[in-house]
C-alpha cells in the first residue's frame, strides 16, 4: 500500500486511481468480501486491515480521553463562576473556531501529506491537555484560563478531523466502506458513553488534573498509529491551499445532488430534531426526577446507538442507501416527537435509543455515500463541509430547542422540532430525486480539479 500511494502522488490519476486499483487488488488477495444476511457487526475492515485496525484502536482511545475533557472543562468552570452562563460560554468558544476552521482544515488535508498533518495536530492537541492538566494542578482559578486552552483545542480539532476523515477510502476497498463506517460509528458512540463515565470516576477519585493528564496520555495511541500509516501525498501544491481551495470543495458539493441533499438532511435533523438543551428542564418537570433521571436521558441516545453498531451486520447488504439514509431520518424525527410526549422515564429512554441507534444508522449511511462519490483529490475538503454542517447543526439545534422550551414548554419544543424535521425530510425526498435512486454502484462523479504532481 505505502509503494502504490508513493507512485500515485505523481501519477495522471492520483491516488485516487490508485486507491481503486488497490482496494481491487485486496480483495482479491487479503480482504475478503462480507458475508450477507450478519446481525452482528462485520469485523472483517480490522482483520483484514493492520492499518485500519491500528487507526481505529487509537482513534477509539483518544475519543474516549477527549470525551473526559468535554465534561472536566464545564466542571471546572461551573466550580469556579456557579454560573450556567459561564459554562455556556464553553460551547460558543469551542464552536467559533470549529465552524470558522473546518473548511480550512479540509483544504489542508488535500495540500499536505495526511498523516503528518493529523499526527502533527494531535500531538499538538495532547500538548494542550497537559496545560489543562497543569493548571488543574497548579489550583489556577482563572475561568478565562480554560476558555482560552478550549478554544485551542477546538481549532486543533477543527484542523484535524476533516484529515482523519479522509483515511478510511485509502485503506479499505470500496466495497468495504459500509462496514467501516459501521465500525467507526462504534467506537464513537461507545467514546460518548465510556467517557463522560470515565470522567466521572476520576474527578471523584483523582481530580481534575489527573483527568487531563488521562486524555494527554489517550493522545499518544492515535499518534502512534498515524505514524505508523503508509503515506498519503498531496494531490496539490501547499501553495494551493487557501479560500480558493475552499471553494472548490463548497463547489462539488453543490453540483452532487446526492452529496448536497445528505449535507442538507444532516442540517435539518439536528437544527429541528435536536433534543439534548431540554433533558434537565424536561427530566424535573415532566419526568418528576433530578440530575440522575437527566444523566440517564443524556446517556439513552448513546446507548441506543452503541447497539444498533453491534447488530449493524446487515447494513452492507442494503443497496438502496438513499432510501435508507431517509428512513432513518424519519425515526429519529418521530423518537423525538414520541419523547416529547413521554410522561414516564421508561418511555422516555427507550424513545431516545431508539433516536440514537438510527442517528447512528444514518451516519453509516451518509459517511459510505460521502466517501464512495468524492474523488481523493476533494476528499479532505468535502469532508470538512460534512465536519462543519455535524458541529454547527447540534449547536444551533440545542440553542433552537432550549428557546421554544423557554418560551412555550420543553414538551411542546421536543413534539415541534420532531414534526419540523419530519417535514423537511419529506420535502428533501420529494425534490431530489437522485437521493431516491442512489445505489452504492459506480459512477462518475461531476468533474474535479485537476491534480498537482508532487
Amino acid at each position: 500500500m505505502a509503494d502504490a500511494t508513493d507512485s500515485g502522488g505523481a501519477s495522471p490519476g492520483g491516488a485516487d486511481d490508485v486507491a481503486n486499483r488497490g482496494g481491487a487488488e485486496r480483495t482479491g488477495g487479503g480482504f475478503r468480501r462480507p458475508a450477507r444476511g450478519k446481525l452482528l457487526v462485520d469485523l472483517g475492515p480490522l482483520r483484514d486491515s493492520a492499518d485500519f485496525r491500528r487507526l481505529w484502536l487509537g482513534q477509539t482511545v483518544s475519543t474516549t480521553g477527549n470525551m473526559v475533557t468535554g465534561v472536566v472543562v464545564p466542571v471546572q468552570v461551573y466550580a469556579m463562576t456557579r454560573s450556567p452562563a459561564a459554562v455556556g460560554a464553553v460551547s460558543l468558544v469551542e464552536a467559533v473556531p470549529t465552524i470558522a476552521l473546518g473548511l480550512f482544515g479540509g483544504s489542508l488535508a488535500d495540500s499536505f501529506d495526511r498523516r503528518r498533518l493529523f499526527a502533527l495536530t494531535s500531538g499538538l492537541s495532547a500538548l494542550v491537555s497537559v496545560l489543562f492538566a497543569l493548571q488543574a494542578a497548579l489550583g489556577v482559578r482563572q475561568p478565562w484560563v480554560l476558555l482560552v486552552l478550549a478554544g485551542v483545542q477546538a481549532s486543533l480539532f477543527a484542523l484535524s478531523t476533516p484529515v482523519s476523515r479522509t483515511f478510511m477510502p485509502l485503506l479499505l476497498p470500496a466495497e468495504r466502506y459500509t462496514e467501516g463506517a459501521a465500525l467507526q460509528q462504534m467506537s464513537f458512540q461507545a467514546s460518548i458513553v465510556a467517557g463522560p463515565l470515565l470522567a466521572g470516576v476520576l474527578i471523584a477519585s483523582a481530580g481534575a488534573g489527573t483527568a487531563y493528564a488521562v486524555d494527554a496520555v489517550s493522545f499518544a495511541f492515535v499518534v502512534r498509529s498515524a505514524l505508523r500509516l503508509p503515506p498519503m501525498p498531496a494531490h496539490r501544491k501547499a501553495d494551493k491551499a487557501g479560500l480558493a481551495s475552499v471553494g472548490e470543495g463548497l463547489r462539488f458539493v453543490r453540483d452532487h445532488a446526492a452529496l448536497r441533499s445528505i449535507l442538507l438532511l444532516d442540517v435539518n435533523n439536528t437544527v429541528f430534531g435536536m433534543p439534548f438543551a431540554l433533558f434537565p428542564a424536561f427530566a424535573e418537570g415532566q419526568l418528576h426526577g433530578g440530575p440522575r433521571t437527566a444523566g440517564l436521558l443524556y446517556a439513552a441516545p448513546a446507548a441506543g446507538g452503541v447497539l444498533a453498531a453491534t447488530v449493524s451486520g446487515g447494513l452492507p447488504g442494503v443497496r438502496r442507501q438513499g432510501r435508507a439514509l431517509l428512513a432513518a431520518g424519519c425515526c429519529w424525527a418521530l423518537a423525538v416527537a414520541g419523547f416529547g410526549l413521554a410522561r414516564s422515564l421508561w418511555l422516555a429512554v427507550p424513545l431516545l435509543a431508539v433516536a440514537g441507534a438510527a442517528d447512528m444508522v444514518g451516519g453509516v449511511f451518509r459517511s459510505a455515500i460521502l466517501q464512495t462519490r468524492t474523488p481523493d483529490a476533494l476528499r479532505g475538503r468535502v469532508s470538512a463541509v460534512g465536519f462543519v454542517t455535524g458541529e454547527a447543526g447540534p449547536r444551533l439545534g440545542n440553542a433552537e430547542a432550549g428557546a421554544v422550551g423557554s418560551l412555550v414548554s420543553p414538551a411542546f419544543s421536543a413534539v415541534s422540532g420532531g414534526a419540523a424535521c419530519l417535514a423537511g425530510i419529506v420535502l428533501t425526498a420529494a425534490t431530489t430525486p437522485a437521493l431516491l435512486r442512489y445505489e452504492p454502484v459506480p459512477e462518475v462523479p461531476p468533474p474535479a480539479p485537476a491534480p498537482s504532481a508532487v
